[in-house]
Formats: structure tokens, sequence, C-alpha cells
């Protein structure tokens, strides 16, 4: 895998943080502007190969690391909200920085919103893509919003023990592969893309680590719940970007999420699922960069 990068023109690193060695892919000149990008599940550092490179060019430095858990990176828990945040603001400071912009899909959207919720200081400007303020999600499954409800019941599977990891990776991990597919527009995913998933989600202990994130959701719930305060109003300039065709998340959530930002604005993309920096690479970066140079 850290061979994977170097093809793809980028340098492997590793960071010693406490308790935690972090696999990243960083590019750009050091001492640059810093934007740290954080991939979801089941996903790692590759899903922002489209946009590492112009990221760079255009005089940033950039670090996307595969996150507690994932790929190369260690594989010791536990996975709540505050310790994986805690690893990305030990990322910052391990990389020599005080703060950084944080871009966030899926999980790695989790991850930034409870950054610029606990640690404001540390984040200059965020863009999350598919993955809702957690007070609205929140809200949402509080107040019985059946269709979210319903749409989330993986998670329930997930908390089974062992079943899901033999399901999952079964057939050289044809249902996460399938999952993949079928919930992205056709060709998002190439089979060389798959197969590079297939190599992170192979590296020992990977598969129950990634699902230990979804294990440790009860506990992350009530994290966010006893801090209700920090993320009611996120002061951070805030972008979020949401393909409204998201089989997992309505857009009803990335609507409720507006009202929590103090900066910030939503653009929505109907004809667009919940893997946007695989369906539409160019587009995302086009945001992002307008976002961090705004």
């Amino acid at each position: 895998m850290t061979d994977l990068a170097e093809q793809l023109g980028f340098e492997s690193a590793y960071f010693d943080l406490p308790g935690l060695r972090l696999h990243a892919v960083v590019a750009g000149p050091v001492g640059a502007p810093l934007v740290v990008m954080l991939h979801g599940f089941p996903d790692f550092w590759y899903e922002w190969r489209h946009q590492i490179g112009p990221l760079s060019a255009a005089g940033f430095r950039v670090i996307a690391p595969d996150q507690r858990g994932y790929n190369l990176s260690g594989k010791a828990g536990p996975y709540d909200a505050q310790t994986v945040a805690g690893d990305i603001a030990g990322l910052i400071s391990a990389a020599g920085y005080d703060s950084a912009h944080l871009v966030g899909h899926d999980w790695g959207g989790a991850v930034v919103w409870a950054l610029a919720a606990w640690h404001p200081e540390r984040v200059r400007r965020l863009m999350v893509i598919n993955l809702p303020h957690p007070l609205a999600l929140a809200d949402a499954l509080a107040g019985f919003n059946l269709r979210q409800s319903l749409r989330s019941w993986y998670i329930a599977y997930f908390q089974l023990p062992r079943v899901p990891e033999w399901s999952l990776s079964r057939n050289q991990y044809a249902l996460l592969k399938r999952a993949l597919q079928r919930t992205s527009l056709p060709g998002a995913f190439t089979d060389e893309d798959l197969a590079r998933h297939v190599e992170a989600w192979s590296q020992p202990g990977a598969l129950t680590a990634m699902l230990g994130w979804y294990r440790a959701v009860w506990q992350s719930r009530r994290q966010l719940l006893a801090s209700r305060a920090h993320f009611n109003r996120i002061t951070t300039p805030a972008l979020i970007l949401w393909g409204e065709s998201d089989l997992a998340l309505g857009v009803e959530l990335a609507e409720a999420s507006v009202p929590h930002l103090a900066d910030g604005r939503l653009v929505r993309y109907p004809e667009l699922t919940h893997w946007l920096p695989a369906e539409a690479p160019g587009e995302v970066t086009k945001q992002l960069l307008a976002h961090l140079t705004h």
C-alpha cells in the first residue's frame, strides 16, 4: 500500500501519536497551509486521490491519513468520537501545525464536526460531504424519523459480534464491493479501485477495527449529547456538499444541518449519491479550492 501512494506521485508517512501509529499520504510544500482529508467507511486515504494533487499544486500541504483502524494505521481501540477526533488534533500537532483546514466524508465528516465543536481553534475552514451535523442526525432519530431509522438498519447489524466480519469478508469481500457499486453511480468504482480497497480491508485486524467505529456509536452519542452546547453552533466557516441520491442519509438531514452553522452553506447535487469524491471528483476539487481560498 505504501507503493500505491508512490505510484500516484505522493509520499507515505507515519505519525506517532499517543497510543497510535497513524499512516498517511502527504503532498505539497512543507510549511504551507495544511489541509487534512478524512475518509469514511469503508474507504481509506485513497478516497482523496483526485483531490490531493490539485490541492498540493495550489500551494497547500495535504495530509490524508488512514484513520484509526483502517488500512496501514494502528488497529487499537477505542473508536469513540472523542478518541478519533483526538487522533486528528494530535496529527495536526505532529505535523508541526497549530490548525488546519479539514475535509471529511462519511465518518470522516463526523470527525470534522467533532473537532470543530470541541477544538474550534484547530479548524480554519471545514468541508463535509454527505454527513449531517451530529445534532441534526441525533434529533431526527430521537424524533422518530422512521424513514431515516430504516435507512440506518445496517448500524444495528454491525453491533453483532463476528457475524458482520464473516459476511462482509466472504468471497474476497464480495458484499462490501457490491455495496459500493450498488450505492454509487455506474463506473464510480472501477475494478482497479475495488482491488485496492480489498487490499486495505485485508490488512490484519482492519475489518473488525473499521466496524469498531459503528460499535462505539452509542458511546459517541453520549459524548455528543453531554456536550450539546459545543455542537449547537459551529463557528468555523463551513461548506456542506450533498449528493441527494444517498441511500443511507436523507437530504433533510443536510437541510437541518445549516441552522447549526454560524457561517455555512449547503450545495446539493440531485443526481449524485453518497460517493461524491468518486462520482464528481472535479466538482469536489473545484468547490474545495474555492472554499479554502475564499
